[in-house]
């Protein structure tokens, strides 16, 4: 069962650490420093649902389900195609923002953008309960389980290191430049993903 764990964990950490719009978005979050806990807390628990119903067998539905994915990502894409917007705007008239300002985020406001910026990407999808989901199967059993475990723990441990170790980066956060390129990446990575919708859709 360990063994299964730590297979588990290496998978889930491999898989989490690239660079996406959610991981953005919690980055950000942390280096505003606003309502980090709740939002890492999302992030992490979403994966430890999907992780369990791909490792329960729901990736087999899924996976015979093409246009289900294809919706999810086409209206994935439209969310991120606006937040790309603003995202746009802001890098075009950066102001400066420090790093350590506390609490000018409302809370519904940003626990919206970060449910949107975890269901709607299709690729959560394709990580959790397709890929984890499948590769579970491996380890009959409890072993199974404890895949899941494992790879829900390194979901856990990345989106709360990334979003409390944000503030680390702050001195380099304190110029408006850095925040046009942390607005710039994820206004590319909405644009990536409206492409690969429409490729799909095509």
């Amino acid at each position: 069962m360990l063994s299964a764990a730590i297979s588990g964990f290496l998978l889930g950490a491999s898989l989490i650490i690239a660079i996406g719009a959610q991981n953005a978005f919690v980055l950000r979050q942390g280096l505003l420093r606003e309502h980090v806990f709740v939002l890492c807390l999302i992030c992490s628990l979403s994966d430890a649902v999907l992780i369990a119903a791909g490792v329960g067998g729901l990736g087999t539905l899924v996976a015979q389900s093409p246009r289900l994915i294809l919706l999810v990502m086409i209206g994935g894409s439209l969310f991120l195609l606006s937040y790309a917007f603003l995202a746009f705007r802001r890098a075009m008239r950066p102001e400066i923002l420090k790093a350590a300002r506390e609490g000018e985020g409302r809370l519904g406001k940003a626990v919206a953008a970060c449910l949107a910026f975890t269901f709607l990407n299709p690729h959560v999808y394709l990580d959790t309960v397709l890929l984890i989901g499948s590769l579970s199967a491996q380890f009959p059993g409890a072993g199974r389980i404890a895949y899941g475990v494992g790879a829900a723990t390194a979901s856990f441990v990345w989106f709360f290191g990334l979003g409390f170790g944000a503030r680390l980066l702050q001195p380099i956060f304190a110029r408006p430049a850095a925040w046009r390129v942390l607005d710039v990446v994820m206004a590319s990575i909405a644009l990536r993903l409206l492409g690969l919708a429409w490729q799909d859709f095509g």
